[in-house]
């Protein structure tokens, strides 16, 4: 789920396309929103931003003193040297830059900003990855064709279950004719786009660019149509080449799944042994990679932190915060042993804050992240998970990691986060984004997703992006906010301000799945959109005594021998 409003079931992308229909699940809003909207006071503005300003005034008219919190985002990666956020990255300062050496004797060489668990030796990145369906199915094939349910029990009963699941989503039925649809899409935009981009001189445009782009080049024509087409279906000018391109070359790679095992995109770099939680020590510290690799988690880091009232760009939620980076999310699905131990290096080099803006449908080593979690739950270390981005009820059905656990206990130190628009009104998109996934027992809230203005590599660069992995770094940075100025609150401390303060609307909102009129009530737990001036009010009643605790569970990784 790293790259915003992905549509995960490619059945589902081509039956759009066979049907005329596809959607890239962007909210149609009618009229356009002021840069930054999500900081903004409803009341004030008439957008259900989050009353940021008010909070701020808050916590200078009780004279409190802000202390510094990091707050790490495992995702993409960043581009450190970004105008608004360079000031804002946390420092290793027991490592020594450059030098080689793993001065701090953690494990990891050189992690002056975070560290990149999806790098090799000699600085090579794993930029695009596999599907975890694709990877679960061809794993377990050989174990389970052609054998039933009945067959197992225990743990492989379970694993049937998931690898059951995967095949039908990978080697289900698909129509002749939606598969062809698919791949002749992907190939008239792949041929027109290197000439649009010429023209225009330009590597990415949207169809606000094409508007006005005249060519005489057939191919291009025909690119520019199909693009018109898919902006006028989803009511917007903003969906550019790279978007498009990019989850249409997701899909035809699933497609290739079927019958071909997906390629190791991750062991053929990393060169670890996956099957053993304690080699652990692989990767590298380039966090930045690529512009395009970085984008995700740039926008991300911006959204939580960027530099407050220093003239440029735009201002993040929290203003004394330090971004620690873990880069373990590819172009395509992360890897549970990745995103466990990206988990436990923030939890070990002082994160209070863990934002996880990612997910996907399989977890088979669920195992391992499960005691990641618990083990930052030991540690008092607050975890924000974005809700995904398929419209999907999430009672019903998974988007991993999850905060329960496999013996059915849940961690009282998650908060799951929807996205929400900036209007009450339908007719103008909504409160619920239309892509979000929601859930009456299994999201908590919501917040912010929909054209959000935050940072993007290029050094001095922004843009709007949406997502709920737009609306969890939201959330993340009014936790750090909350323990700037009450830092001895626990992480449940936290969890209960953001909850117990959401601004609960008049009026119905959509089903995001259903597109029904419900009560917000029916979509999350706490049936309202995070406020931050009503959190900070809450925060200052609570009495903190944040302490450690004992993880409830023996842990499968082993401390690191001392050298």
């Amino acid at each position: 789920m790293k790259r915003h409003n992905m549509i995960n079931s490619f059945k589902r992308f081509a039956l759009f396309i066979a049907a005329g229909l596809f959607s890239l699940n962007l909210v149609a809003q009618k009229k356009d929103v002021p840069q930054g909207w999500h900081l903004l006071d409803s009341k004030d503005s008439g957008y259900y931003g989050i009353s940021m300003d008010k909070a701020y005034a808050f916590v200078k008219a009780k004279k409190l003193k802000s202390e510094p919190v990091i707050v790490a985002v495992i995702d993409s990666g960043i581009d450190t040297l970004h105008e608004d956020l360079k000031s804002v990255l946390w420092v290793n300062t027991k490592e020594i830059p450059g030098n080689g050496i793993d001065d701090d004797n953690n494990g990891y060489v050189d992690d002056v900003h975070g560290w990149n668990f999806l790098g090799g030796k000699n600085n090579t990145n794993v930029d695009k990855d596999s599907y975890e369906a694709a990877r679960v199915y061809h794993k377990y094939k050989a174990k389970f064709e052609g054998k039933s349910a009945s067959s197992f029990t225990g743990a492989e009963a379970k694993e049937y279950e998931m690898w059951a699941m995967a095949k039908e989503e990978v080697a289900g039925e698909m129509d002749a004719f939606s598969v062809m649809m698919l791949n002749r899409m992907y190939k008239t935009l792949l041929d027109g786009d290197s000439v649009i981009k010429k023209e225009l001189d330009k590597e990415e445009y949207t169809c606000k660019d094409l508007a006005t782009y005249t060519t005489t080049n057939a191919a291009a024509l025909k690119a520019k149509g199909q693009l018109l087409s898919l902006c006028k279906m989803n009511e917007t000018d903003e969906i550019s080449n790279v978007a498009i391109l990019n989850q249409l070359s997701g899909e035809v790679e699933k497609l290739k799944a079927v019958d071909t095992p997906p390629t190791n995109y991750r062991g053929n770099v990393v060169n670890d042994n996956y099957n053993d939680i304690n080699d652990r020590f692989y990767g590298n510290n380039n966090l930045m990679v690529s512009n395009s690799a970085a984008m995700h988690g740039t926008h991300v880091s911006g959204i939580i932190a960027a530099a407050r009232n220093n003239g440029v760009g735009m201002d993040g939620v929290a203003d004394n915060v330090k971004i620690m980076t873990v880069r373990a999310v590819p172009d395509g699905d992360e890897h549970d042993k990745d995103i466990a131990l990206a988990i436990r290096y923030a939890v070990d080099n002082g994160a209070r804050i863990i934002n996880m803006s990612f997910g996907k449908s399989y977890s088979p080593e669920k195992k391992w992240v499960d005691e990641a979690v618990q083990y930052a739950q030991s540690k008092g270390v607050l975890l924000v998970h974005a809700a995904g981005n398929s419209a999907k009820n999430l009672d019903t059905t998974f988007n991993f990691p999850t905060p329960v656990y496999e013996n059915g206990q849940r961690a009282s130190n998650w908060i799951t986060v929807g996205a929400s628009g900036p209007s009450l009104s339908i007719k103008e998109g909504g409160l619920t984004a239309n892509f979000s996934n929601y859930g009456k027992k299994e999201v908590d809230v919501f917040a912010p997703g929909v054209k959000i203005y935050a940072t993007v590599p290029g050094g001095n660069t922004y843009a709007n992006l949406q997502g709920t992995s737009m609306a969890s770094p939201v959330v993340a940075g009014l936790a750090a906010f909350i323990l700037n100025y009450y830092p001895k609150l626990t992480a449940e401390q936290v969890k209960y301000a953001i909850e117990k303060s959401v601004t609960v609307p008049n009026g119905k909102v959509l089903d995001p799945g259903t597109k029904e009129e419900v009560d917000f009530s029916e979509l999350s737990r706490n049936g309202g959109i995070v406020n931050a001036y009503e959190a900070i009010k809450i925060a200052s009643t609570l009495k903190g005594e944040r302490k450690e605790t004992k993880a409830p569970v023996k842990s499968s990784v082993k401390p690191k021998a001392k050298d």
